[in-house]
């Protein structure tokens, strides 16, 4: 049964059964692919029996919310976690406690194909639609078809977990499972520093410097009409239309309709703004061109490089990894990132209080790994 909550009297109904629930399963829709902003749209909830799509757009539904997510007494199933957890915590100040992500489980067993459709589908012969996967969640009011779309998936997340937490009991993984909960747990919505929109563009970097600053204005431009309209930029105009404009230079409005994927409506209406934006390009002397700047590999946006005798210690490393990860049956990603790969590299840890304590270590890999690990570097 599928409960629409977007008022006062549904709201108390549906907190008064969340109240009496010992298992939530949860799950999140966001408007992101069709608007501007991700903003949270709708959120599913299944309990006993009965599933409640609440509206965020209509109401606020923490109050029904905050208590029963709150409860470590009150397991919460979802299903690839990470960005719904960012979500609740931007949009309505949410947090999970007792959280369990089908999805993390399932590749700490090493299952091939973690997809929820997938895994429904080899468990239970269920197939789940994907005709609404990138449906507008902002519209309202959302047809009927849709809602039953956002309710099946988490109809069966209490089911899935069930299997997955018995089969990672015998494996003797629960405990990895757990700790990969509780880091999920802590997960918070943090706003980074914009970053050069030009990095998001695979092409740019093949361009010249005046083209790239013609690049970044067009990227602009598009952002500006993107926010004006609630559209996604993608779908005001694509990066290859972009990248084609900044090449071609357009010095008119007609100009400018004929790259390829412009749409001519666009361009008749915001079309005089970046021709201007790339005549102000024009106008710069070489020096002041700003160009292409180096691909960041750390967070000061600087390309880092490591010494010689760390890319030996990572090299050691990741072979450690990638045997480890074939033996146990893991994605070797699943197993240890590259990335807390260089961080031990870095650090060439002495003992296994110091391995523990580096950034994004977790205990269960210091167990698992640690003497390897501690050997190579």
């Amino acid at each position: 049964m599928i409960r629409y909550v977007d008022d006062r009297g549904s709201l108390e109904d549906a907190r008064s059964a969340l109240a009496a629930a010992d298992l939530l399963a949860v799950d999140c829709e966001a408007a992101g692919f069709h608007r501007y902003s991700d903003r949270l749209c709708l959120v599913q909830v299944t309990c006993g029996g009965r599933t409640y799509l609440f509206d965020p757009l209509a109401l606020d539904p923490s109050p029904a919310l905050k208590a029963p997510l709150r409860d470590p007494t009150v397991d919460v199933v979802m299903h690839g976690a990470d960005f719904d957890l960012r979500l609740l915590d931007r949009d309505l100040g949410l947090r999970v406690r007792a959280l369990f992500d089908t999805q993390v489980a399932a590749s700490l067993l090493g299952v091939d194909g973690v997809g929820l459709g997938t895994l429904l589908g080899i468990r239970f012969g269920i197939q789940l639609s994907k005709k609404y996967q990138q449906a507008d969640w902002a519209r309202r009011p959302l047809p009927g078809p849709m809602l039953e779309y956002a309710a099946r998936d988490t109809a069966y997340l209490a089911d899935l977990a069930g299997q997955l937490r018995a089969e990672l009991l015998e494996a003797g993984r629960l405990e990895w499972a757990l700790e990969e909960f509780r880091t999920l747990e802590a997960v918070r919505f943090e706003s980074h520093p914009a970053r050069d929109p030009v990095l998001q563009v695979r092409e740019a970097r093949n361009l010249g410097a005046r083209e790239v600053d013609r690049l970044r204005e067009a990227l602009e431009w598009r952002d500006r009409i993107a926010r004006q309209r609630d559209r996604a930029p993608f779908r005001v105009a694509g990066n290859r239309t972009l990248v084609e404009a900044a090449e071609r230079n357009p010095g008119t409005v007609g100009e400018l309709a004929d790259v390829s994927g412009m749409n001519a409506a666009l361009a008749r209406e915001w079309g005089g703004e970046l021709i201007r934006r790339f005549r102000s390009v024009d106008r710069r002397p070489a020096e002041m061109l700003t160009g292409y700047p180096c691909r960041a590999a750390t967070r000061n946006g600087r390309r880092h490089r490591h010494r010689p005798e760390v890319e030996r210690r990572l090299t050691r490393l990741k072979a450690v990894r990638n045997a480890t990860a074939a033996r146990l049956g893991l994605d070797r990603g699943t197993l240890i990132s590259n990335a807390v790969l260089e961080v031990i590299a870095e650090a060439a840890p002495s003992g296994r209080d110091e391995l523990a304590g580096l950034r994004g270590v977790r205990r269960w890999q210091s167990d698992v790994l640690g003497a390897e690990l501690l050997a190579s570097v």
